[in-house]
């Protein structure tokens, strides 16, 4: 079972939302997270970022991947 750390869309037309979840791979966009990690409010800046640091670092040490934007807000927080 891969797991990667991505973005679960909510929100509306024009006003997106995101939550940082863990996933596994196959799952859908929207679809059942394996645990919740955060979330990220594009509309508002990049201060608009909460993340709990602890469970991050042990989905990371346990081999999940990230996505592209999820590396960048790890990156840009400094994980």
């Amino acid at each position: 079972m891969a797991v990667v750390l991505r973005l679960k869309m909510f929100g509306s037309k024009k006003k997106p939302f995101y939550r940082i979840v863990a996933m596994t791979k196959s799952t859908k966009r929207d679809g059942r997270a394996l645990e919740e990690l955060g979330h990220y409010d594009p509309k508002k800046g990049r201060d608009q970022v909460a993340l709990d640091r602890e469970r991050v670092e042990y989905w990371l040490q346990n081999g999940a991947k990230p996505s592209e934007t999820v590396k960048s807000i790890i990156r840009r927080l400094e994980i």
